[in-house]
C-alpha cells in the first residue's frame, strides 16, 4: 500500500499455502493503473450523497455473491462492460474543485472507465484450510482499505474459493455516495438474468397499497369513509408529532440503554466482521400467513427474539448487576434509512444501461427510529405481535419525511459539518442498523454465474451492529455486521436468530394456526 493506504497495483500477488494465513487484498486485473482519463459533463452531488462523502461518515456497501460455479473473471469483465459501467454514477469520478482558495461543492464528472481497473482477483490456494474463515477475514480486511477516489467508486473482488455454501465468491464494494440501498439493489438485479431464461430479468415482488373500498357508491358509505379519512389524518399528525419530538430529544440527549450491543466511540474505524445464515423463506411465510402479518413483521419479530436470547446469555456470562427481568425496561432502537424516492424498477435500469439513456437516480432518504422490544417471553409469538404493533404505528407517521427535510435545511443553513454532526448523534444514541430488502423470486445469474445466495451489508457508520435480511428465491439470508470489540461472537447471534425462527414456527404449528397457502 502507499502512504494513503491505497492498494498499489505493483504489489506482487500473494501466494497462499494450504494452511490458513492472514488474507491479502488481491491485485487488479488491469496491472498498471490507468491514470489517463477523459472527463465530460458535470453533476452536483445530492445532499445525501454529500453526507456519505464526508470524512466523518464514510460509508460503503458490501454485497457478497455466492456462486454455484467456479469464477470466470473474463466473463465478469465482459458483462460489466455492457451493464454497470453504462450507469452514470458507475462511470463518474468525484471531483471537488478549489475556488478562491476554498473547497467548492463536490460534483460527479463522467470519465472513461477501464473495467479491468475495478476487478480484483487474489491468488488463493484452492485447497486452503478453513475457507469460510478465510472469506470472513478477507471481507473484514477489505473494510480497512479506503476506496480510490481517482476512479469511479466501486470495485469487485473475485475469489476462487469454495465455501460451505458456494463454489466461488464475488464481493461487490460500492461507496454509499453512489446511491441508497434500494436503488443499488435494483441496479444490481438489473445486471442479472433468470437462470431459467437468460434473456429475462428477475421477478421481484411489489407491495400494493390500498386504502378504502374500490367503490364509494352510496351516501352512507361516503360518510363512513369520510370519518375514516379524518381519523387517519388525526392519527398521522399525532404520531408524526410524537416521533419528531423523540427524534429531537435523541439528537439532544436521549441515548439508548447501555447494553452489550451499544457502540463505543470510534467503532466506525474498527474492522468489522461479516457473518450470515440462510433460513427458509417458506418458514417465514408460514408464520406470516398463520398470523396474518407481513414478511417484515415476522423478520422484525425474529430479530427481537434473537436479540433477547443473545442479551440474556451475555448478561449471564458477564455477571452484570442487571437482572434479565429488567430487560423489558431497556431502551433499544434502530436508526433505519427509509428511501423517499420512488423506486426505479429494474426494467428501467436495465433499459438505461443497454441504451445509455437516463432514469431517476440518487440518494434520497430520511431516518426513522424503530424501537425494539426485548425481554424473555414464555410465548414466542409475542415477539411477532409486538413487532406488528411497532411497524403498524410507524406506517402512520411522516417521521422520515420530516427528518430528511430537517437535515437538508441544516445542510443548507449551517453547512455539511453541522449536518454530519447531527446524523452521527442520531446513530450514536441508538443501538443498531436494521434493514430488509426484497430480492428475486427465482434463481438468477450474474454474467454467467448462477448465484446460491446474496448477502449485502454496510459499514462505516458508528453502529456496532447491523442486521440485514435479504430474500432470494426460497431463502432469506440473515447478514450480521459486527464490531468484534463490542460483539465478539456474531456467529452465536446469527444462531440465536435461526433458533428464534424455529421456536416461532413450532409455536404456530403446535397451535394449529397454519393454513396451507393456495
Amino acid at each position: 500500500m502507499d502512504e494513503n493506504g491505497v492498494q498499489s497495483d505493483r504489489v506482487k500477488k500473494p501466494k497462499f499455502q494450504k494452511t490458513w494465513k492472514e488474507p491479502q487484498i488481491g491485485q487488479r486485473m488491469g496491472g498498471e493503473k490507468n491514470t489517463a482519463r477523459e472527463t465530460v459533463g458535470e453533476e452536483p452531488l445530492s445532499p445525501c450523497s454529500r453526507l456519505f462523502n464526508s470524512p466523518d461518515f464514510n460509508c460503503a456497501i458490501i454485497v457478497i455473491m455466492g456462486c454455484k460455479v467456479k469464477g470466470n473473471p473474463p466473463a465478469i469483465i465482459d458483462g460489466l462492460k455492457h451493464t454497470l459501467v453504462n450507469h452514470p454514477r458507475f462511470s463518474s469520478i468525484l471531483i471537488q474543485e478549489m475556488k478562491n482558495g476554498k473547497k467548492g461543492k463536490p460534483s460527479w464528472v463522467r470519465t472513461e472507465v477501464r473495467v479491468e481497473d475495478h476487478v480484483i482477483v487474489p491468488d488463493i490456494d484452492p485447497n486452503i484450510e478453513n475457507p469460510d474463515q478465510y472469506l470472513e477475514h478477507y471481507i473484514s480486511k477489505l473494510t480497512t482499505v479506503p476506496m480510490d477516489f481517482s476512479k469511479p467508486l466501486w470495485e469487485i473482488h473475485l475469489l476462487c474459493l469454495k465455501t460451505s455454501n458456494a463454489e466461488s465468491i464475488g464481493l461487490l464494494k460500492i461507496h454509499h455516495s453512489l446511491g441508497d440501498g434500494m436503488s443499488l439493489m435494483s441496479l444490481f438485479l438489473a445486471c442479472t438474468r433468470k437462470t431459467s431464461d437468460p434473456e429475462a430479468l428477475p421477478t421481484v415482488s411489489v407491495q400494493r397499497k390500498q386504502f378504502g373500498p374500490s367503490s364509494y357508491n352510496g351516501f352512507f358509505n361516503k360518510i363512513w369513509w369520510l370519518f375514516v379519512g379524518l381519523w387517519f389524518i388525526l392519527r398521522l399528525v399525532f404520531n408524526t408529532f410524537v416521533d419528531v419530538l423523540m427524534f429531537a430529544l435523541t439528537i439532544c440527549f436521549l441515548r439508548d440503554t447501555e447494553t452489550p450491543l451499544l457502540a463505543k466511540p470510534g467503532t466506525e474505524l474498527v474492522p468489522k466482521r461479516f457473518v450470515h445464515r440462510i433460513i427458509s423463506f417458506d418458514d417465514v411465510k408460514l408464520v406470516k400467513n398463520a398470523m396474518k402479518l407481513t414478511v417484515n413483521d415476522v423478520l422484525l419479530g425474529v430479530t427481537q427474539a434473537g436479540l433477547s436470547r443473545y442479551l440474556s446469555r451475555r448478561y449471564d456470562q458477564e455477571a452484570t448487576p442487571k437482572l434479565k427481568e429488567s430487560m423489558r425496561r431497556i431502551r433499544l432502537r434502530s436508526a433505519i434509512m427509509i428511501n423517499l424516492r420512488p423506486n426505479t424498477g429494474i426494467e428501467a435500469l436495465a433499459d438505461m444501461m443497454a441504451k445509455k439513456s437516463k432514469c431517476r437516480w440518487g440518494n434520497l432518504f430520511g431516518y426513522i427510529l424503530l424501537p425494539f422490544s426485548v425481554g424473555l417471553e414464555t410465548d414466542p409469538l409475542e415477539y411477532v405481535r409486538r413487532a406488528k404493533v411497532t411497524v403498524d404505528r410507524k406506517k402512520h407517521s411522516l417521521e422520515a419525511v420530516f427528518s430528511m427535510a430537517f437535515f437538508k435545511l441544516i445542510l443548507k443553513v449551517l453547512g455539511l459539518k453541522a449536518s454530519v454532526v447531527l446524523v452521527r448523534k442520531v446513530i450514536h444514541n441508538t443501538t443498531l442498523t436494521f434493514s430488509n430488502v426484497v430480492g428475486p423470486k427465482e434463481e438468477i445469474t450474474f454474467h454467467g454465474h448462477p448465484l446460491s445466495y446474496i448477502a449485502p451489508s454496510v459499514f462505516g457508520h458508528p453502529h456496532a451492529l447491523t442486521v440485514h435480511f435479504q430474500s432470494y428465491e426460497k431463502k432469506v439470508i440473515i447478514s450480521v455486521t459486527a464490531d468484534p470489540t463490542v460483539i465478539p461472537d456474531p456467529h452465536k447471534m446469527c444462531d440465536d436468530f435461526v433458533e428464534s425462527l424455529k421456536l416461532i414456527k413450532s409455536s404456530v404449528l403446535e397451535r394449529g394456526l397454519y393454513e396451507m397457502e393456495v
